[in-house]
Formats: structure tokens, sequence, C-alpha cells
């Protein structure tokens, strides 16, 4: 879990840095019309959707899941593949 916590920090971290330096300051360059080259930047939202997205995101789930009164690691990983899974939009296939 604390894992999980740290890769999602870092997640965010980096998604707060390519929307200020790379989304942000190519936008104001196409408005002031000055000459540059596009810069291509991998879009990790889906990643922070994944963790964190209400009702489908794996921290809601385990959120969900905590106030079961049976639940367990395996009935967990089902949800999660469950509302996550190929077939939902989700990374898992």
């Amino acid at each position: 879990f604390e894992q999980l916590c740290i890769n999602y920090c870092n997640e965010s971290l980096q998604q707060q840095f390519n929307k200020f330096v790379f989304k942000l300051e190519q936008a104001e360059y196409e408005r002031e019309c000055i000459s540059w080259n596009f810069i291509a930047f991998p879009d990790n939202q889906d990643v922070l959707d994944l963790i964190d997205k209400k009702r489908s995101g794996i921290l809601s789930i385990l959120d969900e899941q905590s106030f079961l009164s049976q639940c367990t690691d395996q009935s967990f990983a089902q949800s999660v593949y469950q509302k996550c899974g190929s077939g939902r939009g989700g990374p898992f296939t």
C-alpha cells in the first residue's frame, strides 16, 4: 500500500509538471505566434484515473471493500479486475 501511495504521488507530480511545463507553455507559444517545435510528452491521466477515480479507482475500491465484513485480498483483486479490467476501458487484459 505504501508503494502504491508513493507511485500515485509521483504520477500526480509528473502530471502537474507536464501540464505547466509542456501543455501551458506550448499553448502560450501558439497564442503568441512564436516559432517552435512541438514537444511530444506522455499523458499519464489514465494512471491517475486507475488509482483515484471515484467509484472505479483502486483507492475507491479499497475503501469500499474495507466496509465489507468478509473482505479478502482475493475479493479486493476480483473487484479491481471487474471495475478496471479490459472490456470496461481499463488497462488490465
